[in-house]
């Protein structure tokens, strides 16, 4: 399936119906009154996260989206039906926003979370309700509400813990298969990689974390140069970035210290925030380097590179070195979550009662 991130829509909630100027008519009732029934509520559109989903393709190409109108009211005190709702499943972590202003309207974190996003218009009222002492056969009724009519623009960031960074042919794309369930098109040409993939690792019973496998970078990413750039919105949402680095390009020539140093500077202009975000130092393709020079390769990276934060030595190939990568994004990411999670108050009727 094609993966789409992002994609326009033009949605409208149903009409309500029109209220109803009615009047009993039955044998030996004479005044029978006012019976005309208020219309039918025009329909809801609802948004719900869909965990089974994680491309907005169904929406590249149907684009108008409508809930059914509310029904007239009628005599003998006949109330019109409500309008169709109808409900639009989207991947967990779309953003709504309006089209035209970019004002960010929603956004489904949650799986089964449901919103609603255009509001049916309400029922008018039939000559029943206007019915008083002074007015017994009143011959007046209402309109119904149009609905919401809105043009969105729907996102979507994949939900991750930790983004795989890098330049094309890094060896990204085969560091998430050795470590998770994902498998991902791996071939030994830059650009293999078209479009995010998604894998979980999983170090034990209740301990995992969802990874992510972006395009790789070039230089001028962040003013529209190569794909990775249509990607980096989804590094905003994750953990820990993980910035992994070719230390034995296959062109000689290739500095791997002057990459490296590109991709940290297309952050930077992209997003101050991501810039900011935690980011670790992943050598990768150390099986492609002798034993005996691996080392002094490693430091004199490391030192013209000048990088302050964790450094990790692997290769995903082999998958030398993964293991303890993993377990320490592990300990990061629940360490984390802990601190994100909400502090517990303590229920008062456990409380300590105050001192005489």
């Amino acid at each position: 399936m094609k993966f789409v991130d992002e994609a326009f829509i033009d949605i409208a909630a149903g009409d309500g119906g029109s209220g109803c100027v009615s009047f009993r008519h039955e044998k030996y009732k004479e005044f029978g009154g006012p019976n005309g029934g208020d219309g039918g509520r025009g329909g809801h559109v609802y948004a719900v996260a869909d965990p089974n989903l994680n491309t907005l393709v169904d929406y590249r190409f149907s684009r108008r989206h409508e809930a059914g109108h509310g029904e007239h009211g009628k005599g003998s005190d006949m109330f019109g039906a409500k309008g169709q709702d109808i409900v639009l499943k989207m991947p967990v972590g779309t953003i709504l926003s309006e089209a035209e202003s970019g004002e960010v309207l929603y956004e489904l974190l949650t799986p089964g979370e449901q919103v609603l996003i255009a509001k049916g218009g309400d029922g008018g009222f039939g000559n029943l309700r206007f019915k008083s002492s002074t007015n017994r056969a009143p011959r007046t009724k209402t309109p119904g509400w149009p609905g919401d009519r809105k043009s969105l623009k729907l996102e979507l960031k994949v939900l991750a813990d930790v983004g795989l960074l890098g330049m094309p042919n890094a060896g990204k794309s085969t560091l998430i298969s050795a470590v998770s369930n994902a498998r991902p098109r791996i071939a030994d040409y830059p650009f293999t990689t078209l479009h995010p993939n998604l894998g979980v690792v999983r170090l034990g019973p209740e301990q995992s974390f969802v990874i992510a496998d972006l395009p790789g970078l070039i230089e001028g990413a962040s003013e529209g140069a190569g794909l990775g750039h249509l990607f980096l919105r989804h590094l905003q949402r994750t953990r820990l970035l993980l910035h992994v680095v070719d230390l034995a390009p296959f062109d000689e020539g290739v500095d791997p210290v002057a990459q490296a140093k590109a991709i940290v500077e297309e952050l930077r202009k992209y997003d101050e925030d991501l810039y900011k975000k935690p980011r670790w130092l992943v050598l990768n393709k150390l099986d492609m380097i002798p034993a005996e020079s691996r080392a002094q390769v490693v430091k004199e990276f490391l030192k013209r590179f000048r990088f302050k934060g964790p450094v990790f030595e692997i290769s995903a190939l082999t998958r030398e070195g993964c293991e303890p990568l993993m377990r320490a994004v592990y300990q990061f990411i629940e360490g984390v979550r802990k601190a994100e999670q909400p502090a517990e108050t303590p229920d008062p009727r456990f409380a300590a009662p105050p001192p005489l």
